[in-house]
């Protein structure tokens, strides 16, 4: 695959690709210290919170195990390489799609962070 001979000279793009970047490096990073920090003795964390109103709140909390949390660094690279190669190949289309292509990269890797904190801190 070759690259667009502009793509890695526009400055805007190079901004969202190392945002994208560095959001992905943090929230892998977050995720494993916050399974390393020995605070769940048992190993089991809470992967899924429900909220079914006409049931009890018994069944609201879905335990799982580290594997179930370590998705969200899977997920992380994913959504990186994936966003990328979208932008690479849009980018001779339109550079305003390359940009949307990468913002929304940025936004997904934004909201995986903040639900796999949320996740880990209950």
């Amino acid at each position: 695959m070759t690259f667009p001979p502009k793509y890695f000279h526009d400055r805007l793009i190079l901004l969202l690709l190392s945002t994208n970047v560095f959001l992905a490096v943090l929230s892998s990073v977050v995720v494993l210290l916050m399974l390393g920090n020995g605070k769940h003795g048992t190993g089991s964390f809470i992967v899924q919170c429900r909220n079914c109103s006409n049931q009890a709140d018994i069944n609201r909390f879905m335990h799982g195990g580290v594997l179930s949390l370590a998705a969200f660094i899977g997920f992380a690279l994913i959504v990186l390489v994936v966003h990328v190669m979208l932008s690479l190949r849009v980018y001779r289309i339109h550079r305003q799609l390359a940009v949307i292509v990468l913002g929304m990269g940025v936004l997904l890797l934004v909201l995986a962070m903040i639900v796999s904190y949320a996740l880990l801190v209950l």
